[in-house]
């Protein structure tokens, strides 16, 4: 019989974390869109997938995709909404994150249209509640059969058009008239391309390229409303906060990053063991044992972020060697392949890396309060009633300008 064992202390989780004897174990209840998605694989099928894969995500890329990629679509999605002075947040920053999330999954939006991104973000709230199905609190058996039905709609519209595609330049690349830096830059080509070595089928590619778009859209969208809801508590008892907002940059990145340490994505981590393993302090785990790496204890481990761990603090200093954002995004084989695209690299002071990324999230919080972002005082910020998760349902803003 398994055991249950929890994992509370941030240098024991670090430890667990980079065992790989242990595979993923969070989303045991969300088969209907994970079963063989690569966050859930393991071994040398985790492997091989995360090495192909792993090409797209590089800094190189992530610095193209915030200095050129990124900007058009914050203006182009925020437009409608700085024009009308106000917005609901929730949905704002779902289809603003699940545009670029597109783009990297590899799901051809042809229309571009406002109508089109609302259509693909009502799958989007479809497979967020498919992969978090254990959450969810209303008749589980009904809404797996609503995310079924939606991955398969989903494929008509969107996932077959955008393969054909790509299919037809991958053609043109092997007849010799199209050269192999002409095609697109994201998983669906990189899975198309190596269909064959990796042993595909359909069925996978379409929950993979799921995958990718909800966890780039859900994690990052979830994440930046955090962030500026954080961030204006923090103004609120520290006005001279204010400019720096504006100024610097790096500041909101730290605001990020705190965000994240203290509000991760998933409040814990989840793993089973596959073979019997004694960690370095003594702790020793079953095969078939459980593990739970409880992320809201471990990143508010004081021995590590001081005896204020439990408080919102941007300008918090960490020890050498520590993530800023704590193991909110793993570590070892399952550690967040777009990390950086989504937090940025946390800058280390002179003689840093000249590849310095802001991250995403940082970079659409920061366009909000150049916009003069501000809380709607009529209409106060609700939470989800649908999910255990800690997630916001409703957080109306107003912009007062720049």
């Amino acid at each position: 019989m398994s055991n249950l064992i929890t994992i509370t202390g941030f240098h024991e989780a670090r430890e667990t974390f980079r065992q790989k004897h242990l595979r993923q174990g969070l989303y045991d209840a969300g088969e209907v869109i994970m079963s063989d998605v690569i966050v859930n694989l393991h071994g040398e099928q985790h492997r091989d997938r995360r090495r192909l894969e792993n090409r797209l995500y590089t800094r190189e890329t992530f610095r193209e995709y915030e200095e050129e990629l990124f900007p058009p679509i914050i203006e182009a999605t925020m437009a409608p909404h700085l024009a009308a002075g106000r917005a609901e947040l929730v949905s704002l920053a779902h289809q603003l994150m699940m545009n670029l999330a597109a783009y990297t999954a590899g799901v051809d939006r042809p229309l571009g249209t406002a109508a089109e991104t609302e259509h693909l973000y009502s799958y989007l709230k479809i497979f967020i509640d498919g992969a978090t199905l254990e959450h969810y609190v209303g008749d589980k058996v009904a809404k797996r059969a609503e995310v079924a039905a939606a991955l398969e709609s989903f494929d008509e519209e969107f996932l077959a058009p955008s393969i054909a595609r790509r299919r037809a330049l991958l053609a043109d690349v092997d007849a010799g008239s199209l050269e192999e830096s002409a095609l697109p830059r994201d998983v669906l080509t990189v899975l198309l391309r190596n269909t064959d070595k990796l042993l595909l089928e359909h069925e996978t590619i379409r929950r993979e390229i799921a995958f990718y778009l909800l966890a780039g859209a859900h994690t990052s969208a979830t994440a930046f409303v955090r962030v500026l809801h954080n961030v204006l508590e923090w103004l609120a008892t520290h006005p001279q906060d204010r400019s720096r907002i504006r100024s610097d940059p790096r500041f909101v990145q730290r605001c990020m990053h705190e965000t994240v340490r203290l509000q991760p994505s998933s409040p814990i981590a989840a793993r089973w063991a596959t073979e019997d393993i004694t960690l370095s302090t003594g702790r020793t785990i079953a095969q078939g044992d459980r593990v739970v790496i409880d992320l809201l204890e471990v990143n508010r481990d004081p021995e590590v972020f001081g005896e204020s761990a439990q408080d919102f603090d941007p300008n918090r200093g960490v020890p050498e060697g520590i993530a800023p954002y704590g193991l909110s995004f793993g570590l070892g084989m399952h550690a967040c392949i777009g990390q950086d695209l989504a937090a940025g690299v946390a800058h280390r002071g002179e003689g840093a890396s000249e590849l310095q990324l802001l991250g995403l999230v940082p970079l659409a919080v920061q366009y909000l309060f150049d916009h003069g972002c501000q809380r709607d005082l009529l209409d106060p910020p609700e939470m989800d009633p649908s999910t255990t998760r800690p997630y916001f349902g409703r957080y109306p803003v107003v912009f007062a300008g720049s």
